[in-house]
C-alpha cells in the first residue's frame, strides 16, 4: 500500500472541489445518513470551507486519486486553556475500504491536531455506526464525560 496523507489546500480550487465531491459521497454512504449534500451545501462548502480559517482537511490518496477524506476544526478547552481538534466528517470510499486507511487518517488528525498545539481529539459518531466506533475506540478514543457523567450532543439549526 501506497498510501499518501495531505492537507488540502483552501486556496485550490481543485482541492475545494475534491472536498466537496469526498463529503458527499460520504454523506450519500448509510454511514453519512444516505442523502448526500444538499443543493445548497454542494454550492457552498469549498468556499465556506475556505473562508473559515480554523478548518482543515486532509486527504487520502493511491496514485493520484483520492481514496478518502478528514474535515475537521479546532475548537477551545477551557479545562485545557487549550485548542481541540474536532474531527467533523472522516470517510474511506467503499472501494478502498478494508485497507487501514481510516485509521491512517486518524493518525494524520493526530498530528496535525498536535501541530497545532492542540491538547486532545474529539470526534462524535452514531451509535449504529459500529464500523468507526471500533475505529476510534481502537485508536485510543473513549466516550467522555466529566465526574462520572456522560456528555450529550445536543443541536439546533439556527
Amino acid at each position: 500500500m501506497n498510501v499518501s496523507i495531505r492537507r488540502l489546500d483552501r486556496t485550490d480550487s481543485g482541492d475545494l472541489a475534491l472536498l466537496v465531491a469526498l463529503t458527499d459521497a460520504y454523506a450519500r454512504d448509510a454511514a453519512g445518513g444516505g442523502n448526500g449534500l444538499s443543493a445548497h451545501a454542494r454550492a457552498h462548502l469549498g468556499q465556506a470551507f475556505a473562508a473559515h480559517p480554523s478548518t482543515f482537511a486532509l486527504v487520502a490518496e493511491e496514485g493520484g486519486e483520492a481514496l478518502g477524506h478528514a474535515l475537521c476544526f479546532l475548537g477551545f478547552s477551557s479545562f485545557y486553556a487549550a485548542p481541540t481538534a474536532m474531527l467533523h466528517d472522516l470517510s474511506v470510499l467503499p472501494a478502498a475500504r478494508g485497507r487501514g486507511i481510516g485509521r491512517l487518517l486518524m493518525l494524520a488528525v493526530e498530528e496535525e491536531g498536535r501541530r497545532r498545539g492542540c491538547a486532545k481529539a474529539m470526534l462524535e459518531v452514531r451509535d449504529d455506526n459500529t464500523v468507526a466506533r471500533k475505529l476510534y475506540e481502537t485508536s485510543g478514543y473513549e466516550v467522555s464525560g466529566l465526574g462520572g457523567s456522560l456528555y450529550r450532543m445536543m443541536e439546533k439549526v439556527l
